[in-house]
């Protein structure tokens, strides 16, 4: 993470505490920095070697009132990914302790770094969150 960003420190903290729940057949929660084994069972399933969870809702961190206009971009960042012909399973992020809405997500499986962090500029966010072959969710700076 560098040290030169346009995100605000709380909000960054706020991505940090976050709970990247993956839905689908194999439910996990990803945290930031902890090593997930339902994850890494995952990419072996998926013959992938990495992952990354990422959202088209609120860009920039800045709550959208219109419920409809997240399901809009969600929808878009839906249709892109399968243009894209990557594998996804949808994920809720949300931090409890904030009262922020929980945001509809997506779980991208063998999407390369680069690769997800375009898709994240694509859709006006600050962050995603990425897995290597480690399995260790590690939050990566868009701006």
């Amino acid at each position: 993470m560098s040290s030169a960003t346009a995100i605000p420190r709380d909000t960054i903290q706020a991505y940090r505490e976050t709970h990247y729940r993956v839905l689908g057949n194999a439910p996990t929660m990803l945290i930031v920095g902890e090593a997930n084994q339902p994850l890494a069972a995952l990419h072996k399933a998926a013959g992938v070697t990495c992952s990354a969870f990422i959202t088209a809702c609120n860009p920039f961190s800045r709550q959208d009132a219109d419920v409809a206009s997240n399901v809009h971009r969600q929808q878009a960042l839906a249709n892109d990914l399968a243009q894209r012909g990557l594998i996804f399973i949808e994920g809720i992020g949300e931090l409890p302790s904030n009262g922020w809405p929980a945001e509809e997500s997506f779980l991208v499986l063998g999407v390369s770094l680069e690769n997800a962090k375009a898709i994240g500029k694509q859709f006006a966010q600050n962050a995603i969150v990425w897995s290597g072959d480690d399995a260790v969710p590690q939050l990566v700076l868009l701006r």
